[in-house]
């Protein structure tokens, strides 16, 4: 899935909304939990409760790494389920590996060849050997961290990196040249949304993966105003928000009503802006 054949999906479905699939065991709704991979079941009535609203789907790793085999095979699963019954829909590994060439293969191999995902995020500290593996998978994304919205963000990503650019616009700058808008995205948070001002000058026809809307607070016109290019270059995340609006028997109708209405809102931004 190149760049243009993701800017068809988001003008078939009048979206470029993407849902978190941070699945917490803990957060489930209650009834769920007599299933034998309950996380896999709560994930499927969520995909099949927003397929037709939403461009792509990002299960955190973390999420089912923490349950050893079982979280990993609901992962897989879900991907699976995805695959089988909706294949034109992104699926993003939400992973953050970054590590030196070797290991950062064998993350490429997991991700990309023995999962099937569409694209994986990575962080990009130790410089190009470590992301380029992850840029040799033809037809993949390789999703970089730019510019986070949590707390430490700033200790480091704000800070001045020679010439008074600071770390962030480094970060696209550099690595920016490792890729093309066809094969790398950049992670940007929504409550830094008027950043994306910097961030465009930068990286005006990359796609960006933007995390935040929702529970954490970040807005979603502002984004679209401050980030949005020709071809929208915008794949917003919204997680929890949908996830969990309702923690009864009913949860898939009421995670479809947040996702409906989310996607609602970006029907109005494609129709005035594209």
């Amino acid at each position: 899935m190149d760049a243009a054949q993701l800017y068809e999906q988001i003008k078939k479905k009048k979206s470029f909304l993407c849902v978190g699939l941070d699945a917490d065991s803990s957060k489930i709704p209650v009834h769920l939990k007599q299933h034998e991979f309950a996380l896999f079941e709560f994930n499927r009535r969520i995909i099949d409760a927003t397929f037709d609203l939403a461009i792509a789907y990002k299960p955190n790793i973390a999420f089912y790494e923490c349950l050893g085999t079982a979280g990993w095979h609901q992962l897989e699963l879900t991907i699976r389920h995805i695959r089988e019954h909706y294949p034109d829909i992104m699926i993003i590994a939400d992973a953050k590996r970054g590590d030196i060439g070797n290991t950062s293969k064998k993350y490429a191999d997991t991700f990309f060849s023995h999962l099937q995902c569409d694209a994986v995020t990575v962080a990009p500290y130790m410089g190009s050997d470590s992301v380029q593996p992850f840029l040799e998978f033809p037809g993949k994304w390789t999703i970089v961290l730019a510019l986070t919205s949590n707390q430490g963000a700033d200790d480091f990503q704000m800070q001045g990196a020679g010439h008074q650019e600071r770390l962030f616009e480094t970060v696209l700058r550099t690595s920016s040249r490792w890729g093309t808008p066809d094969n790398m995205m950049f992670v940007v948070g929504a409550t830094r949304a008027s950043m994306l001002v910097k961030v465009r000058e930068i990286v005006p026809d990359h796609f960006l993966l933007i995390p935040g809307v929702g529970a954490q607070g970040g807005d979603l016109a502002e984004v679209a105003n401050y980030g949005m290019n020709k071809q929208c270059g915008l794949i917003v995340n919204s997680s929890r928000a949908i996830l969990y609006a309702d923690g009864t028997e009913r949860f898939a109708e009421a995670a479809r009503e947040v996702a409906r209405e989310t996607q609602g809102q970006m029907r109005e931004i494609l129709e005035k802006r594209l």
